[in-house]
């Protein structure tokens, strides 16, 4: 878990740990090992952080879940707007808050509105000192409320372009989205809405040490269990 870019999924580690008996008969528990995973990844949250994030800021959102299809199309229909059908029905939005050259930190949205992101930002971002990157769909509105905010138009092919000296981009937090996506497409293939938090935990930790050969990695991730406990079900009083 430490290791793997993209993670690995609890059936594997659990044929990994426990193997067969001599008739081929799989030993061990796949739910012990599912469980224990998730233990790992609660250990694995961030800290709340020591100081204000500052500099370039990455900011954007992605839709994680299974693909909805849409009804049959009706013979001369438009293929655009159909009606009754949501293509993000299935799905939960993810935002992710990304320090150019730094760290990210990504949280389980219900529902993305400004007025539910900008007091996050308030308590994550130094305002004086960071200039915050989106696309023109983002809805936080931050120039208004005194942020300094840059934007790409992706519905007009822009991606990237130079401004002031700053590349002004959110490519760098896109292509965090895609390790997550493939991790979670590519190897669990289904996380429950009610876990995504956890497995939100794993990515992020992943990526902001990314830099630290992997057994460091995995020093530090033992000595974040230090003091957490996990429950499968909370005890009753």
């Amino acid at each position: 878990m430490c290791s793997s870019k993209k993670g690995i999924s609890a059936y594997q580690l659990w044929r990994n740990l426990w193997g067969t008996d001599e008739n081929g008969v799989q030993l061990g528990s796949y739910r012990t090992t599912w469980f224990m995973c998730h233990r790992i990844r609660w250990a694995l949250g961030q800290e709340p952080l020591a100081e204000k994030l500052d500099g370039v800021i990455e900011i954007d959102e992605t839709w994680v879940g299974g693909k909805v299809n849409p009804p049959a199309l009706k013979e001369g229909a438009p293929r655009r707007g159909r009606p009754g059908f949501n293509p993000r029905e299935n799905k939960t939005p993810v935002v992710s808050i990304l320090q150019r050259d730094g760290t990210v930190r990504s949280m389980n949205a219900e529902k993305i509105t400004g007025g539910k992101l900008r007091p996050v930002l308030d308590e994550m971002i130094d305002k004086d000192n960071a200039h915050i990157m989106t696309d023109k769909a983002h809805k936080l509105k931050l120039s208004k409320y005194g942020w300094k905010h840059s934007a790409v138009n992706h519905k007009q092919k822009e991606y990237a372009r130079h401004e002031d000296g700053q590349i002004i981009t959110t490519n760098t937090v896109e292509g965090y989205f895609s390790i997550l996506k493939h991790g979670i497409h590519g190897v669990f293939h289904h996380v429950g809405k009610q876990y995504l938090d956890k497995y939100l935990r794993e990515f992020d930790f992943r990526y902001n040490v990314r830099q630290m050969p992997d057994a460091e990695r995995f020093v530090l991730a033992c000595e974040k269990t230090n003091g957490k406990r996990l429950m499968l079900k909370q005890p009753k009083e």
